[in-house]
């Protein structure tokens, strides 16, 4: 198999609201005329699921909590339980900027990955995945927490324009096992709320500039991981005890 190269890295504008039900169904209707539906969205959406992973240290949270400008996490995602297309991604930040890698993985391999045998990915013709066994090797990199969530996507092809709104944001427990279904799950965002993502590469058109919600509208650096990760610090950790504001009582 040819050795997969490395591609220039290309870095998207990333922009995301904690918006409320209501305020997507208006969002719809402004969009029907200027965007579509992603083809892959079958009846509408799909559901995404996402193993990631965390070092040691928990430098992907401790780090995105601090406020570090550039930073990256790991994660291995699956569409509706399905093992069809299997991804190891990893996301590099940049501020409200993003650059995404990608590898394929089979069953089998994720399999391995969770019962620590991380062998097979030195021998990966793919980039990504050698570097994920030296994370795993070096900085013991291990599941953190599983996040599910129904996306509805929506695309425009000027400026590579993709919108995205993700609800019922929960975090799967009892189990890593990313293709069972029955895991049971906490939800993370209030009731009526949902994330909407606006991701576009060099432009994004003034005419859906027009539609967005205004910045002061809860415009926000949300992060599912970190989310899911508190709600279900009790796994990661013996810091059961935290107070309203989310700071530990000692």
């Amino acid at each position: 198999m040819k050795k997969a190269d490395r591609k220039k890295e290309r870095f998207r504008n990333e922009w995301k609201y904690l918006i409320s039900t209501s305020e997507k169904e208006v969002l719809n209707l402004r969009m029907k005329p200027l965007m579509k539906l992603d083809p892959h969205a079958e009846n509408g959406g799909y559901l995404i699921r996402s193993l990631y992973f965390d070092d040691y240290w928990n430098s992907a949270y401790e780090e995105k909590e601090s406020g570090v400008l550039m930073r990256k996490k790991y994660r291995i995602r699956i569409y509706n339980y399905s093992a069809e297309s299997i991804k190891l991604e990893r996301k590099k930040k940049f501020g409200s900027y993003i650059y995404k890698e990608d590898a394929p993985l089979t069953k089998d391999e994720v399999q391995k990955i969770l019962s620590g045998e991380y062998e097979f990915l030195l021998k990966s013709p793919y980039n990504l995945c050698r570097e994920f066994y030296i994370e795993c090797m070096s900085n013991m990199m291990r599941p953190r927490t599983i996040v599910d969530y129904e996306r509805e996507p929506w695309i425009m092809d000027e400026g590579t324009v993709r919108i995205t709104f993700d609800t019922d944001v929960r975090a799967a427990v009892g189990s890593y096992d990313i293709f069972d279904s029955t895991l049971p799950a906490l939800s993370v965002l209030e009731p009526g709320k949902l994330i909407m993502e606006v991701k576009f590469t060099e432009m994004l058109p003034q005419i859906l500039r027009n539609i967005l919600p205004p910045q002061a509208a809860e415009f926000t650096a949300v992060s599912k991981y970190v989310l899911c990760y508190e709600k279900t610090r009790y796994m990661n950790g013996f810091e059961y005890w935290y107070d309203t504001q989310g700071r530990m009582i000692r």
